[in-house]
């Protein structure tokens, strides 16, 4: 093996049908996971604001064994711990549809969701009360406005980071990028190549990510709008 060279990586049909499915595969736990953390985190905070009393620690208590439980240790609980407490029945059912990108997907949502809320928490606070105002100016009324505008920029903070978070799957077997990039590194010992390109893919997709948040809040603001 010579130098660099990257077109050993990016010039072999089969690294980049790898490369291929591991994005797939990434954006197809990135999406679920983030809509299932999402829900949950406005169901979380949803119940944190109502007026029942035990609302209030149960949700700390979530959160507080999300925020302390690494990340990994919970993938690996799901896929290796309570996958095998399931039916047979289902069991089988998990496997033949791609049981490990389904408990990465449920172990990230579930493990986010505790994050989420507490950002759109911060996002509802950090939110100024012109904001409100001026929707309310443009016709909103307040669980519209609320809606459309104040949740919108809440939201925003919490679309970037499931998708790097997605590599975690590797731990399950999940075949995502990650998973791509070290199958890639084993079979052409190519690893600065391979990392490299790894690197920029994330990169690449995360600013996407980020450009399209910083969209939607633009859009969510209607004093920018009206500006426009």
């Amino acid at each position: 093996m010579t130098g660099f060279d990257l077109s050993a990586i990016l010039t072999n049909s089969d690294y980049r049908a790898m490369l291929l499915h591991g994005i797939e595969t990434t954006f197809a736990i990135y999406v679920g996971s983030w809509l299932l953390a999402m829900t949950l985190a406005i169901l979380l905070l949803a119940f944190r604001m109502s007026p029942v009393r035990i609302g209030e620690p149960i949700v700390k208590a979530y959160i507080s064994y999300h925020r302390n439980v690494p990340t990994l240790v919970q993938l690996m609980l799901w896929y290796f711990g309570i996958f095998t407490l399931l039916p047979q029945g289902l069991t089988n059912w998990l496997t033949d549809h791609n049981a490990e990108a389904i408990f990465a997907i449920i172990g990230l949502g579930l493990c986010q969701a505790a994050y989420f809320s507490e950002d759109l928490r911060s996002g509802l606070r950090s939110v100024s009360p012109g904001q409100m105002e001026a929707a309310k100016a443009l016709g909103h009324g307040y669980i519209s406005a609320l809606r459309f505008v104040v949740m919108r920029q809440g939201v925003r903070n919490a679309l970037p980071p499931l998708f790097k978070n997605s590599s975690l799957a590797i731990v399950v077997g999940a075949s995502e990028l990650t998973h791509g990039v070290k199958e890639i590194e084993n079979l052409s010992f190519r690893t600065f190549e391979i990392y490299l390109v790894g690197t920029v893919l994330y990169l690449f997709f995360s600013l996407i990510i980020m450009g399209a948040g910083a969209y939607l809040s633009m859009r969510a603001d209607p004093a920018r709008r009206a500006r426009a």
